[in-house]
Order: structure tokens, then C-alpha cells, then sequence
């Protein structure tokens, strides 16, 4: 399983010889300018939220690689209804895709698209493919909701927003990962704008203090798991 970081909250994910793609934001972002949009392979693009940090470049890549679009209801349909292939998933459901298992689960954050549409609620994924599993948190506060998921499913890396302001901060992300059960943490949505700068090796250090480790991906750089 290949983890490719496109920038804010964008990740790429290589599993059972799918591509997924998550919450693209690319071509808005200064900092991921040497990122082609038209070079990203995607089979699926999951969306957390419909907020613009995380859909800008839905409808392009879609355009370009024919790519089924997943998220709650209210995305799917949105999205459905303007000719894209959509799968609708709600939170607590499940589904076995040809990549594997996709489960849907609750944030706390706020959810509309940039014209003013409801995005429904917002919500994480739970990815279980090529005997790893991977959290992606989306933009939330820390919740208790998170102690279930280790009831479920043990997790290889979890993939948290660490920015504060709009999201969790480093301290609770910590927490968060005590949560989850899960000691190897991937951060996003952090540097992007004013709001969201951190300072990356403090982060880290306090990250390793609590026993954990925290990376912090160039954008375009990978990891495999």
C-alpha cells in the first residue's frame, strides 16, 4: 500500500491495485503548483466534506479518469446529479469495494459546498486493504467517537488534521491517536494558509514525547506501508 501526499488534506492511496484519491485540493494551493492534476491516476475520489479545501479539483479529475466519487448521501447525489458515477455511503455503513473495505464514520466539523449547497454531515473513512488498515480522520474536533474504531479494526497509520483553528490541534491529535490505538500518524491540513501554520518540529517533538511518531510528507512525496 503506496500513501502519496498531494498537499492539505489530499492523499493518494495505492491498494489492491486501485487508485484512491482523497479530498482533492490541489490546483487552489501555492504549495502544491509543481502538482499536474491531469497526471493523478484515480479510480475512486472520497470525499470527507463538501468545504472547497477538500472538493476544488473533484469534478476536473473525475472528468479526466472516469473515477466513482463516494461519500455521504448528500455528496454522492450532488455530484451523481451532475453525470458523475457516485457510490453514497452514510456513517456506520460499510462496503467491500475491489480495493477492499471502505467504512464511513463520524467527524465534528460543518459541511457546504462553495455555492452554498448542504454537504450533509462530514465524516472520516476507515480503509482496510492489502492486510492494512488506514484511518483518515477528515477535518474534525477530537470525540470520544474515535475510541470505537479499535473496537472494529487495528490500524497501521492514521491520518489526522493537526492545524487548529478549523480542526484538531497537535495536543489533541495525540490524544486522538491514543484513541485510535494507533502510534504511526500521517499529518494534514496544516501550513496551507495563515490559520492553520505549525511549527513542524515542535509537532513532532511533542508527537515522540508521547511515544508516537508523527510525519510530515512533502507534497508529492510518499510512503509505503
Amino acid at each position: 500500500m503506496k500513501i502519496t501526499f498531494y498537499g492539505h488534506s489530499c492523499i493518494g492511496i495505492e491498494v489492491g491495485g486501485k487508485y484512491l484519491l482523497v479530498d482533492p485540493f490541489i490546483s487552489g494551493n501555492p504549495k502544491a503548483s509543481h502538482i499536474d492534476i491531469n497526471t493523478i491516476k484515480a479510480d475512486y475520489i472520497l470525499i470527507t466534506h463538501a468545504h472547497q479545501d477538500h472538493t476544488l479539483d473533484v469534478e476536473a479529475i473525475a472528468k479526466n479518469t472516469n473515477a466513482v466519487i463516494v461519500s455521504n448521501w448528500e455528496i454522492a447525489t450532488y455530484y451523481g446529479n451532475k453525470g458523475f458515477q457516485s457510490h453514497p455511503m452514510n456513517h456506520g455503513g460499510s462496503w467491500s469495494f475491489d480495493f477492499g473495505k471502505l467504512k464511513y464514520v463520524a467527524a465534528s466539523h460543518s459541511s457546504s459546498f462553495a455555492d452554498g449547497t448542504y454537504g450533509g454531515n462530514p465524516g472520516g473513512f476507515v480503509i482496510e486493504g492489502e492486510h492494512k488498515n488506514i484511518y483518515i480522520s477528515g477535518d474534525t474536533a477530537l470525540t470520544l467517537d474515535m475510541k470505537l474504531i479499535p473496537m472494529r479494526t487495528k490500524l497501521d497509520l492514521a491520518v489526522f488534521p493537526i492545524g487548529n483553528n478549523f480542526t484538531m490541534d497537535v495536543e489533541d491529535a495525540i490524544m486522538a491517536a491514543d484513541f485510535v490505538q494507533c502510534d504511526k500518524i500521517l499529518g494534514c491540513h496544516y501550513d496551507t494558509f495563515g490559520f492553520i501554520v505549525i511549527d513542524h518540529d515542535e509537532a513532532k517533538k511533542k508527537f515522540f514525547d508521547a511515544g508516537k511518531d508523527l510525519m510530515l510528507l512533502d507534497i508529492g512525496e510518499s510512503l509505503s506501508l
